[in-house]
């Protein structure tokens, strides 16, 4: 008979301890921070913008102005006819005065306020639609790169004013003709501006890799090189949309807007060939505070938004 053997001892196996690791919130130290536990983008930058007080500022300027716009039937009846006050000043019945014709100029502004804002971003998304798209060709494919620098070089140097009075001029005044000569004139700045950040984007490892997954150029650019661009996109339409603005009131000025829609630039337009320009003060203070503000507020956001969107500035 074979005598049972006792059983062999096996080795313990003992899991060895890491040592621990402090940690600071999500980040630990040592490694890198997972993308997964940094908060969102958009969250990140609108913390950035709640604690700068001029951006706070700007955004709530801009978005009294929109809500203005929006609710003009509500606040104000359209003027339009005759008054029996003739350039009343400011008072307790109308608050902005009249004009030439009897009309309250509060009710000018505010329904002057749509077609102000209807150009500002009607002008500036066909710009920035324009811009955007020419630089993501040129950045991307390099053949198409010197053609298009130097169709933007060229529109930059022609003299945009006088072009657009011409221009609006010959195709007479409307409120789409006045929407397309501004953002024909507008996508050169924000195709230079896009075009330099996009080269960068385009010479990333993170692209190079994405050229491994697909052979679609269009997939690559509007996954990976537009989100890399779009603070500088943003920023564009800010600023477009401001200069819109001043442009289409300056062709209003000059009796080149749309005269069947109220508008600030029309405000001022009428003031001067009525010959009250400078006896009626009212009547261009008022509509160029609206656009001052229009402008500054769009300005102050831009700015705030890409301080923001600046990792150095964050860090602060």
């Amino acid at each position: 008979m074979s005598t049972p053997q006792a059983p062999t001892s096996r080795p313990v196996e003992t899991k060895a301890t890491l040592p621990t690791v402090p940690m600071t919130g999500s980040v630990m130290h040592g490694l890198e921070p997972v993308a997964t536990e940094l908060p969102g983008a958009a969250r990140a930058t609108w913390q950035a913008i709640r604690r700068e007080p001029l951006g706070i500022i700007g955004l709530a300027v801009m978005t009294l102005l929109v809500v203005v716009a929006l609710a003009a039937p509500l606040l104000a009846e359209y003027p339009s006819g005759y008054g029996e006050l003739v350039l009343a000043p400011p008072s307790g019945s109308h608050l902005f005065g009249t004009d030439s014709l009897g009309r309250d100029v509060l009710a000018e502004v505010i329904w002057g306020s749509q077609q102000s804002m209807l150009v500002a971003f009607a002008a500036s998304f066909i710009a920035i639609a324009i811009g955007t798209a020419l630089a993501m060709i040129g950045a991307y494919f390099p053949r198409t790169d010197g053609p298009i620098g130097v169709l933007v070089d060229l529109t930059l140097s022609l003299p945009v004013l006088p072009l657009m009075i011409l221009v609006a001029a010959l195709v007479g005044p409307s409120t789409v003709t006045i929407i397309c000569v501004v953002a024909a004139f507008s996508w050169p700045e924000v195709a230079r501006v896009v075009r330099s950040q996009a080269l960068a984007v385009v010479r990333l490892p993170y692209v190079d890799a994405a050229r491994l997954m697909t052979t679609s150029p269009f997939w690559i650019i509007t996954r990976h090189i537009i989100p890399a661009v779009t603070p500088v996109i943003v920023v564009s339409v800010v600023l477009t949309a401001s200069r819109a603005v001043l442009s289409a009131a300056g062709l209003s000025f000059l009796g080149l807007g749309d005269p069947n829609t109220w508008s600030w630039g029309r405000i001022l337009y009428e003031a001067q060939q009525s010959g009250a320009m400078s006896s009626a003060w009212w009547l261009t203070l008022f509509p160029s505070v609206a656009i001052l503000l229009l402008v500054l507020s769009a300005t102050l956001l831009s700015i705030s938004y890409n301080d923001a969107r600046n990792p150095r500035s964050r860090r602060r």
